[in-house]
């Protein structure tokens, strides 16, 4: 194998815009919360079919939880339209929360100081693929 074809495989960006042409997907932009907790609840997720994803999601007990359920129901109204492959057939293959704006406020304290207050926000993203039955990845719970 060259140098150029082994680059070429272990690109980030390659992966990246891989991930972009997936039809499968739905993202939320500018969401108001910690993107730490919401990475907390995408990473159960991944690696489920989309039908147990969406029940452990419809159940959780954060704010997070039914955000990224609402992104996975999406993607998969997305699928069901435009893709050929079955909803039954489909399973989380990731979710991504990058961090977005902070709004920044300032709370006033004693003193006449002020300490500030930090508004964060995130953006989600949510792919869904077909099953392969020689993955390896994908969790078989």
């Amino acid at each position: 194998m060259s140098n150029s074809e082994r680059k070429k495989r272990h690109d980030p960006k390659r992966l990246l815009k891989e991930e972009r042409r997936a039809v499968l997907k739905s993202s939320l932009r500018y969401q108001r919360g910690c993107p730490d907790k919401f990475r907390i609840v995408g990473n159960t997720v991944v690696g489920l079919t989309v039908d147990r994803a969406a029940l452990i999601l419809k159940f959780g007990v954060t704010r997070a939880s039914r955000i990224i359920g609402r992104c996975l129901s999406a993607a998969i109204d997305r699928a069901a339209k435009t893709s050929p492959y079955d909803v039954d057939d489909l399973y989380v293959k990731t979710v991504r929360v990058d961090r977005g704006p902070m709004l920044k406020r300032m709370h006033m304290v004693s003193h006449g100081m002020a300490k500030p207050i930090l508004k964060r926000l995130c953006h989600v993203t949510v792919v869904v693929d077909a099953m392969d039955p020689n993955d390896k990845r994908r969790k078989k719970i």
